[in-house]
């Protein structure tokens, strides 16, 4: 299995946190709601890590790749509690599409900072991804 199966696999999961988040977060606060959430996530992501007995492998983590890591996990906590207040304000059906502009965002930061390039295909892609979550999101 390639990177495509996994990534697939990942937007279908995607697609069903944003259906279930909307359901789960009725009736209680969308930081309480993250925060259930995200520690559901910290159980699964152990064991995952324990049962593939890789846990062995941590002290051989850079600080570099650690501060990495930490800031991805800022970024990501501080995503999910944006996701889910717009989910508890909105409809998922709109919320989604937008949340999806990321897809926009990582073309841009990762031509930025990694040096990735920027041609007429990523451009036409970006600029039709942008369109689309426009359109699903209009009233």
């Amino acid at each position: 299995m390639n990177w495509f199966f996994w990534a697939l696999l990942a937007a279908v999961f995607a697609g069903m946190t944003a259906v279930l988040a909307k359901i789960g977060v009725e009736g209680v606060d969308s930081n309480l709601a993250t925060a259930i959430r995200t520690t559901v996530i910290l159980v699964i992501a152990w064991g995952v890590a324990l049962a593939s007995d890789k846990l062995s492998m941590i002290a051989k983590v850079s600080p570099r790749t650690l501060l990495f890591l930490g800031l991805s996990g800022v970024a990501t906590g501080l995503s999910w509690l944006c996701y889910f207040r717009a989910l508890k304000m909105g409809e998922a059906s709109k919320v989604a599409p937008i949340d999806k502009l990321s897809v926009v965002f990582v073309l841009v930061f990762s031509a930025m900072f990694l040096g990735e390039a920027i041609t007429w295909r990523t451009c036409l892609g970006a600029a039709m991804i942008t369109g689309g979550a426009v359109v699903l999101a209009w009233r």
